[in-house]
């Protein structure tokens, strides 16, 4: 067993290398992972294309294999009408495409109540879930524990709201968490986040009458004896550029946000307040919950905005395609980003003794209180009662890096 140490100080070192691009440029398309028989794949559901028009949103959806760098179109949402702003998640082998909105010739928009289930090892649609009780799009979505799906404040036809909707693919049903408070620190349409351990952050968007976007940065603590039971609170703003459909994702302890732009815009890339077109930020801000520490990184080869979600990969890669670039171009782009040296705020040895045996791995503590063994996929492994020694068999681990959390101190074993 051998332990590491990393410091949030290597957090910029980002490489973005551009992959076989899309078959068909599209924007504010719903982006996620999935693995099939222990390969990797990428899948992007909607969004709208190039002429930027309400007739210009689309059903198609696509997969990317990461081993082969091809892509493919696979079958269309199964939905009556197009739409926008959808957020994809996957969870235990299915994909779930949640919410979004229709756009009429109008310029009327309605808000999606659907849960489309996608099977990628059949590339086939089953039937849809549970309907959300409130029809959200642009929202926050993402997952606890491969179990539980989090949909998070979000537009809903009329407005912004601050409803916490979580959905229990097993039982195909949805359940109310504790909401946001009901004012435009909180509630946003266009934010972006992710879980770590017990954790849920979300960063920017925007809210209020003119729709202006934010660059609060919000937490809610998740009761791991009662996953609905949230505790929210509103954090010091990000450094740096507002944050407006960017994509969110995390390692270990850090959470990172990148692209986007810092005002908001309508479907068209127009901004709310008259300015006229948007251009993305060329930026990845970073944030580690256990030194609390932010880094922006402004230095990044590429802006997009309009993301939907990002693909997370093994071996510290990430996805993203689509989008738009500079000028509002709708792109087919696919980008590799990779960070090896992700900072994970690891702590010194000082708090923690390390024993190896021939089974595993016995942890002596300073500190008293519940703990988590978590990979790097950000998925909590083992959690442990509150105690000052653990014992780790490494017999039911599959070799790998993992973070053992106790408070606010981590340390970084490789088992």
């Amino acid at each position: 067993v051998i332990l590491l140490l990393s410091n949030l100080s290597d957090a910029q070192s980002w490489q973005w290398t551009e992959l076989a691009p899309m078959p068909f440029k599209t924007a504010n398309n719903a982006v996620c992972e999935a693995i099939v028989n222990g390969n990797e794949f990428v899948y992007s559901f909607g969004g709208i294309d190039t002429t930027k028009l309400y007739s210009g949103i689309h059903s198609r959806s696509f997969k990317y294999d990461v081993t082969a760098d091809t892509w493919l179109e696979v079958p269309p949402l199964p939905d009556s009408e197009s739409k926008i702003a959808s957020g994809a998640s996957f969870v235990k082998g299915k994909i779930y495409i949640i919410g979004g909105y229709h756009v009429y010739a109008n310029n009327s928009e309605v808000s999606s109540s659907k849960v489309h289930v996608f099977n990628p090892q059949t590339d086939t649609y089953e039937a849809d879930g549970v309907d959300v009780p409130l029809a959200i799009d642009d929202h926050v979505q993402c997952v606890y524990k491969d179990s539980l799906i989090y949909v998070v404040t979000g537009w809903s036809n009329s407005g912004n709201f601050p409803n916490v909707q979580i959905y229990d693919p097993t039982l195909n049903q949805w359940q109310n968490g504790t909401f946001v408070p009901t004012n435009f620190q909180y509630t946003a349409f266009g934010a972006s986040g992710s879980i770590v351990g017990d954790a849920l952050y979300y960063h920017g968007g925007a809210a209020g009458r003119a729709f202006a976007a934010r660059k609060f940065m919000r937490k809610g603590y998740i009761n791991p004896a009662d996953p609905t039971d949230i505790t929210w609170e509103l954090m010091a703003d990000a450094p740096g550029d507002i944050g407006y459909r960017s994509a969110c994702s995390t390692r270990g302890n850090t959470l990172f946000w990148m692209g986007g732009s810092s005002l908001s815009y309508n479907y068209n890339g127009i901004a709310y307040n008259g300015s006229g077109g948007v251009d993305p930020s060329a930026r990845i801000l970073h944030y580690n919950n256990s030194s609390e520490q932010y880094l922006d990184d402004i230095s990044q080869p590429f802006g997009v905005m309009d993301l939907r979600g990002i693909a997370k990969l093994s071996n510290d890669q990430w996805i993203i395609c689509g989008g738009m670039d500079s000028t509002q171009s709708v792109m087919n782009h696919t980008f590799l980003l990779e960070n090896s040296s992700l900072g994970l705020g690891v702590s010194t040895l000082s708090e923690f003794r390390i024993k190896y045996t021939n089974s595993g791995v016995e942890i002596e503590s300073e500190l008293f209180g519940k703990a988590s063994l978590i990979d790097f996929q950000g998925k909590v492994i083992i959690d442990f009662d509150a105690a000052n020694e653990f014992r780790i068999d490494v017999s039911k681990l599959e070799d790998g890096i993992y973070l053992f959390n106790q408070g606010r101190k981590t340390i970084r074993l490789k088992l």
